[in-house]
């Protein structure tokens, strides 16, 4: 696997070798010992997998605390355009992001650390969504940002008629307003 580097430290792009031949291809999707060495040691212990439609925009979503997330994410079928946005107070990179399209024809997986909101848009018809974590889901600490924070300024490659968000997502503070963020200064992988 390749890893390619953000603007923003911690958060990468890995780039699968993909091996292919008139029968199809084969690909390696997750290496612990691989993901370790090239990236940094976390223990994944769950998968998800959301299908939407087009339009859809899921986040800025995270968790705070003990159970804050780690996420490698891909897409199997579809097309997204996948965010992970630095909301650690005192960071350099504090309220940017990075945004890649990762489909099931690039292949491409998104690392997105702990200390950061994460959200995606559907760009095609449908589109499968796959990520690990490093924790489990824990609801009671749940955060989010809101998606259209223009402080954020993330272009989701939608139009305004298209976009399909849950009444939960439509209700989030933006970034300047949010109660509990993370702290650039704590290690949460310590």
């Amino acid at each position: 696997m390749k890893v390619h580097a953000t603007p923003i430290e911690g958060v990468v792009v890995i780039e699968p070798e993909v091996f292919g031949d008139q029968r199809g291809y084969f690909f390696e999707s997750y290496s612990q010992a691989r993901f370790d060495a090239a990236v940094r040691p976390v223990r994944f212990v769950q998968d998800n997998e959301s299908m939407s439609r087009r339009g859809v925009v899921r986040g800025l979503h995270f968790q705070r605390g003990r159970f804050a997330q780690s996420k490698l994410v891909r897409v199997v079928e579809g097309c997204v355009l996948d965010v992970a946005v630095d909301i650690r107070r005192g960071s350099p990179t504090f309220g940017r992001h990075v945004a890649v399209e990762l489909s099931a024809e690039n292949r491409l997986q998104l690392f997105v650390p702990r200390g950061f909101a994460h959200g995606f848009s559907v760009l095609s018809p449908t589109a499968r969504f796959q990520y690990k974590c490093d924790n489990p889901y824990a609801p009671e600490t749940e955060g989010a940002v809101a998606w259209d924070d223009p402080a954020i300024g993330i272009d989701w490659r939608l139009s305004p008629d298209e976009v399909l968000l849950s009444p939960k997502d439509a209700a989030h503070p933006r970034l300047a307003e949010a109660p509990e963020l993370f702290d650039y200064n704590i290690d949460y992988y310590a």
